[in-house]
């Protein structure tokens, strides 16, 4: 049915976004700037320059360099203790046949280290960061991207999403998107399928 799967990273394969938000609060909280869950969800699926334009217009007297120094190394302490992967990830990555990449708003460096640590780097043909890219999610370029390295038509690609910003990246794309919300909840708009979980998503979509 598919010629091609793609999956974002963060908050869809990996559980890392809960571990961002928790370490980014508490990075703020240390440096005086008291920030709740809202404000951190609609960080959720940027890629870091986009992120911190968001932080500057909303705290611009914050030292962001000191913030993010603390919030960089307290995220990377706790994904050294382990990462663990998404509901149903190991299970339907196993049964898909179809050749598969891995599109992601993290750099390059950070991303391959996270697919290291969760044992799937061996799983994806093509890994598309932000550093491949010169307009991120949600502009379609990184799916574009990624079905031309896989040498396929965007719209014979199935792609798994948690966030808004990464659907509708993908939706832009021409892709058939599959859409999972992680820690922000979602009514869908950019998707095809709204599914609970990775497995129930794929049989949404007719690939297992």
């Amino acid at each position: 049915m598919f010629d091609a799967l793609l999956f974002d990273l963060d908050g869809t394969l990996i559980d890392t976004e809960s571990i961002a938000i928790s370490t980014g609060m508490a990075a703020f909280a240390a440096h005086g700037h008291a920030v709740d869950e809202a404000f951190m969800h609609a960080l959720v699926g940027k890629d870091e320059p986009t992120a911190a334009r968001m932080i500057r217009a909303a705290l611009p007297h914050a030292d962001l360099e000191a913030v993010n120094r603390h919030w960089r190394e307290a995220f990377s302490a706790s994904v050294d203790r382990g990462l663990e992967l998404k509901h149903g990830a190991a299970e339907l990555l196993a049964a898909l046949c179809e050749p598969m990449a891995i599109v992601t708003s993290t750099g390059r460096e950070g991303a391959h280290r996270k697919l290291d640590l969760a044992g799937i780097a061996h799983a994806f043909a093509h890994v598309v960061t932000l550093d491949d890219v010169t307009t991120p999610k949600p502009a379609p370029e990184p799916y574009l991207l990624a079905a031309r390295l896989l040498g396929v038509a965007p719209g014979r690609c199935l792609v798994f999403e948690d966030s808004e910003t990464g659907a509708e990246a993908a939706y832009r794309a021409g892709c058939v998107v599959v859409q999972v919300p992680d820690v922000v909840p979602s009514q869908g708009r950019w998707a095809h399928h709204l599914a609970p979980d990775l497995l129930t998503g794929a049989r949404m979509a007719g690939v297992i």
